[in-house]
């Protein structure tokens, strides 16, 4: 099971771009280390997107990790992420080029859209 942001329009015609994506992710289990998978999927021109970023680790027992991408000159991206554990929690947030929050492209745990198997999970 997995999850994903949808796609997040990355201009600064509609708001302030992101230069850097941050992934957190806090593994609740208190008896497993769980394995993360992540996907970043990014479009320069708005119309074919291409595999970013495809990365894999583990978070220990009862943790958290923080981990960050650069995508600035993109117009577009999607990220994609996938634990071993149904006791992990994501959230996903912008960076501008100063390292300040984009708010308007945060997403939550709650906000993340679920991504069935069949889907490249």
């Amino acid at each position: 099971m997995g999850y994903s942001t949808s796609i997040i329009t990355n201009t600064r015609a509609t708001g302030t771009a992101a230069s850097t994506i941050v992934v957190n992710t806090r593994n609740w289990n208190t008896s497993a280390p769980t394995t993360i998978t992540i996907q970043i999927f990014a479009s320069v021109d708005g119309v074919t997107f291409y595999t970013a970023y495809a990365s894999s680790y583990v978070v220990a027992t009862d943790s958290f990790d923080v981990r960050e991408f650069f995508i600035a000159g993109n117009v577009a991206y999607e990220v994609q992420v996938n634990s071993s554990s149904s006791e992990v929690l994501f959230s996903v947030f912008g960076l501008d080029e100063f390292g300040n929050l984009v708010t308007s492209q945060g997403k939550t745990q709650a906000e993340l859209s679920f991504v069935g198997s069949s889907d490249g999970f």
